[in-house]
């Protein structure tokens, strides 16, 4: 038992000394090989041409400020944007970072060179104060996603008390009543 032991110490030592946490060095048949670096230009040149062909999406801006909003309301912009690429484009996501906001966008591919839009519909209802959102947009282009940004200041409505989180809302004054003529 006790060889098994000094065994098993000497093989786990050896490993750990072998294991110099550096990366492997390539070999000078690799790189004097003809055929391997006719393959590394080939993979480069089809990498280039996959880029190149690739869906693009561009925006005409991917930020909207839309300035004072009273509470209550609906605001609603149209982030407008063109497949600039070579394939067509499919968008297959929009996720906000608020549920008081809410994408939508075309669920067809867009051809090369066409045109569309993600709607963004941010709810002011309950909220006031300065507010940015934002909506990741994921499709099949590179990066795989976009972020578009909302922002704005919601205004109270008129003759309403601006909202306050922390404390307990306003009591309405209760009316007394007389005690008069009665026992209690």
């Amino acid at each position: 038992m006790n060889m098994t032991k000094q065994i098993l110490i000497g093989v786990v030592y050896g490993m750990l000394l072998s294991c110099n946490n550096q990366p492997p060095k390539a070999s000078p048949d690799v790189v004097n090989n003809p055929v391997s670096a006719s393959n590394t230009e080939e993979t480069k040149a089809k990498t280039i041409e996959e880029e190149t062909n690739r869906a693009i999406l561009s925006f005409e801006k991917t930020d909207h400020d839309f300035g004072n909003i009273t509470e209550g309301e609906k605001a609603v912009y149209a982030f407008k944007f063109k497949n600039t690429g070579k394939q067509q484009l499919l968008i297959s996501g929009a996720a906000a970072s608020c549920g008081c906001t809410v994408p939508s966008y075309s669920k067809e591919p867009i051809a090369p060179g066409a045109e569309g839009f993600i709607k963004v519909e941010f709810d002011s209802k309950y909220r006031q104060d300065w507010f940015e959102k934002s909506v990741i947009v994921t499709a099949n282009t590179k990066p795989t996603e976009t972020t578009l940004y909302i922002r704005g200041f919601v205004v109270p409505r008129p003759n309403q008390e601006k909202l306050n989180m922390f404390s307990p809302p306003a009591q309405t004054p209760q009316k007394e009543e007389s005690h008069e003529g009665h026992n209690h």
